[in-house]
């Protein structure tokens, strides 16, 4: 499945606290690359709360259903992991781990209880982060001959297009980046710009 044009995530860490009958819940959520970066969020958590009892969490990397995983971490299944992942997708968000530690508090809550409490602890960290719209990018290397140079610089101007690196010589190579939504248009004005000579 392609990028769509752009998407939510968040853009930094955030937290958020949610108490119920003594027990406590902390709410976190992170933007996350991959998975590799989602197992060093965790292990972080791990470490950051030796002595919580659960540390539930909920993902969703890319754009398709197979990206998408919640954990409960030993409580009742359903109870944890399933509404975390709620506010994840009713944020509209991607590449977007939240993991919610919970210290018991000594009463239980039932599964009802729990819904709630992970719940309120995920949304009380969406709250306290911020949600951006990124935009896919692409890089595209160009080749030209040096009295192309113009040509290519015109293109360069015209849209919002970033050189990331450069070789000028006589054979000239310029690594290009930009928005992914503007690839067709870009590439054919590079087309035509260098089928002029």
């Amino acid at each position: 499945m392609s990028l769509p044009d752009s998407y939510l995530s968040v853009s930094q860490p955030a937290e958020g606290l949610y108490k119920d009958k003594g027990s406590k819940f902390i709410g976190y959520v992170f933007p996350v690359k991959d998975l590799e970066d989602i197992k060093e969020q965790m292990q972080l958590l791990k470490e950051l709360h030796p002595k919580a009892r659960h540390i539930c969490s909920a993902y969703r990397l890319g754009f398709t259903p197979e990206e998408v995983r919640s954990n409960d971490d030993g409580e009742p299944s359903g109870s944890a992991g399933k509404p975390i992942l709620n506010t994840i997708l009713s944020n509209n968000v991607h590449f977007t781990l939240v993991a919610v530690v919970r210290y018991f508090g000594g009463t239980l809550l039932g599964v009802s209880g729990l819904i709630q409490a992970y719940k309120e602890a995920s949304l009380e960290a969406f709250s306290a982060a911020e949600i951006i719209e990124i935009e896919p990018m692409k890089t595209l290397e160009v080749h030209f001959s040096y009295p192309q140079m113009n040509e290519v610089m015109k293109v360069i101007k015209k849209y919002p297009i970033q050189i990331v690196e450069q070789e000028v010589n006589n054979d000239c190579m310029y690594q290009l980046s930009f928005a992914k939504r503007i690839s067709t248009d870009v590439q054919s004005a590079l087309d035509k710009a260098l089928s002029s000579f």
